[in-house]
């Protein structure tokens, strides 16, 4: 699938994020989006995913114009947003949230086959099938919440932080997932601060500052330490 923001400018109320910025994501393609804390990356993603309508321009899917679908209605269609946060039913086992998610996509008699790819991409999840999701670690919660998306096999996932605050080892194991997602076909638009994992992973980069995008163009092409110059300290891995 491939996505096109064409002159998007969103914002919260009085106050604008993005400024009439466009950025393409090919399909089968890996794009990274960096640049320093409050540059507008979240609100890209949310408007690519359809939490948060933009108040100018265009959003495409395909060529087809969504400007303004709701998120489920973008899902439907094969675009999956996993955030930073720990999006999981925390009173439930790990299972449990799984199922719930599963038997909803697929219906009762695909849930076996779907926990198990689940079990295969996540081998720390199936250790924790029958632990309570909320008793999770930050980083097992975070691959809890990218399991519900990944095994639905998105057309596009738009990752928001994923390594956001997890320790290098559990980073690793999620951008391994990440690979993983992209090798199946899946265009993959990811958010990151830290430069270096993200150009590693992606094949193309565009840098956003004050909501507005400041350089795009091949990911092997953005020379990290003059990056990490204007994008400050934290973009470094």
């Amino acid at each position: 699938m491939t996505l096109q923001l064409d002159e998007v400018s969103a914002g919260y109320g009085p106050f604008r994020a993005l400024f009439g910025i466009s950025i393409e994501v090919p399909e089968n393609t890996a794009v990274a989006l960096v640049g320093p804390n409050g540059a507008g990356k979240t609100t890209v993603a949310r408007v690519a995913s359809g939490l948060l309508a933009p108040t100018g321009g265009r959003v495409l899917l395909d060529g087809e114009d969504v400007t303004g679908l709701p998120a489920h209605l973008l899902a439907r269609r094969g675009v999956a947003h996993a955030n930073e946060g720990r999006s999981v039913f925390a009173s439930l086992t790990v299972e449990e949230n799984l199922v719930l998610t599963f038997r909803q996509a697929y219906g009762r008699k695909g849930v076996t086959a779907a926990l198990d790819q689940a079990y295969e991409l996540f081998g720390r999840l199936r250790e924790r099938r029958q632990q309570v999701a909320g008793s999770l670690s930050g980083g097992e919660q975070r691959m809890l919440a990218l399991a519900r998306v990944v095994v639905l096999q998105p057309r596009l996932l738009i990752a928001d932080e994923l390594s956001l605050g997890l320790a290098p080892t559990v980073a690793h194991e999620v951008y391994r997932i990440l690979e993983k997602v992209r090798a199946a076909g899946t265009s993959v638009m990811i958010v990151e601060q830290h430069l270096d994992r993200a150009l590693a992973f992606a094949d193309r980069a565009v840098v956003l500052d004050s909501g507005e995008v400041t350089w795009e163009g091949l990911s092997q092409d953005l020379d990290t330490e003059a990056a990490a110059s204007f994008l400050g300290p934290s973009t470094r891995a």
